[in-house]
């Protein structure tokens, strides 16, 4: 009896400790999705990213620079990035890569391995080369739509088409279905449009900044709502497992080249720590575990855990996470088992 709420006092306490560390990184994106979606023009944004899909996948993955968020904070902005329209490859390579690639992760990981400056740079590189493989094979679907949840694929209204349509041969505001509203002698709003065409209407009708900020507010409410829920959950989940499954059991796998892989990236998993903070985590297995497995915590963990799965599903379907978990274990497996090899 004693034992079992020694474990509801343990499960409790790690519950409120990765919600707690979690909350604020999760307000700070979606404080910066509600600014992207009512102070950057879209046009503006667009014309900025590259042409060539290699690159565009490699920026997307260096804007965390830009803007650095954890893993629970870039969910709401790599969604508000397609919904403003980004290719494929710019929002996958920041889903995966801004979590690590910062200036505020590179400065703790830093911090914790000042004497192995190499996994610093490492788990960079890593994350760069993971992130851009996996952002390339997702951009290679034309039309990712069937991967996204259909909440969001609303939000981004129809997709363009093929052929422009001459200005001419548009269809008058006056001749279509739906509920519209005047604004001036030519222009109209509908009302019933997705959002992101509704957001757009109105930002060619330039409202007050006072309107702009009542928008950004009541966005940010609605985000915080919807993900902070799932993040309620997911952390529930997450300190769960902890709980349930002895530490013990992982830490007897470390001592080989593939186990401890194995081990640590299925701990990274677990745990579920924000990437701002897991380096200090990592150190105290620096002893004990290989250098690989140390970087297959540190690249993995950011990407895809037990507490952002949840996340995950306000943005794709079930079979297109999957997809990222798989991918991702194994381009991370494959590296750092070649580091471990090359090392040992």
């Amino acid at each position: 009896m004693a034992g079992s709420m020694t474990q509801l006092n343990n499960g409790i306490t790690l519950f409120f400790s990765l919600l707690v560390e979690a909350m604020p990184f999760l307000l700070l994106g979606v404080i910066f999705s509600s600014v992207l979606l009512l102070f950057v023009d879209e046009q503006k944004l667009l014309t900025l990213i590259p042409k060539n899909v290699v690159l565009a996948a490699l920026a997307g993955s260096l804007i965390g620079f830009l803007f650095p968020v954890c893993e629970c904070g870039n969910i709401p902005v790599a969604r508000r990035l397609l919904t403003k329209g980004a290719p494929t490859a710019v929002a996958i390579g920041f889903l995966l890569a801004a979590p690590t690639v910062n200036p505020v992760v590179f400065w703790a990981t830093w911090i914790a391995f000042r004497d192995q400056p190499e996994i610093v740079f490492l788990r960079v590189g890593f994350t760069l080369v993971v992130a851009v493989t996996i952002a390339l094979i997702f951009s290679a679907q034309a039309d990712v739509r069937p991967f996204l949840q259909d909440s969001l694929t609303r939000m981004m209204g129809e997709p363009e088409p093929a052929i422009p349509v001459p200005a001419a041969a548009e269809i008058s505001p006056l001749l279509k279905s739906g509920t519209f509203l005047m604004q001036s002698p030519g222009q109209v709003l509908q009302l019933d449009a997705p959002p992101a065409q509704v957001l757009a209407q109105v930002a060619v009708a330039a409202p007050p900044m006072a309107t702009r900020l009542r928008m950004m507010v009541d966005n940010m409410v609605l985000e915080l709502r919807e993900l902070g829920a799932v993040l309620v959950i997911g952390s529930a989940i997450a300190a769960f497992v902890q709980v349930a499954i002895p530490r013990e059991v992982i830490l007897s796998l470390g001592q080989g080249p593939v186990t401890s892989i194995v081990a640590m990236m299925a701990l990274a998993w677990v745990v579920s720590i924000c990437s701002t903070v897991d380096s200090f985590f990592a150190l105290s297995f620096a002893s004990t575990f290989t250098s690989g497995s140390l970087l297959a915590f540190l690249v993995f963990g950011p990407m895809i855990d037990l507490k952002n799965i949840s996340l995950l599903l306000t943005v794709f379907k079930g079979r297109a996470i999957l997809y990222l978990f798989v991918l991702a274990a194994q381009l991370v497996f494959l590296l750092t088992l070649v580091m471990n090899l090359y090392t040992g």
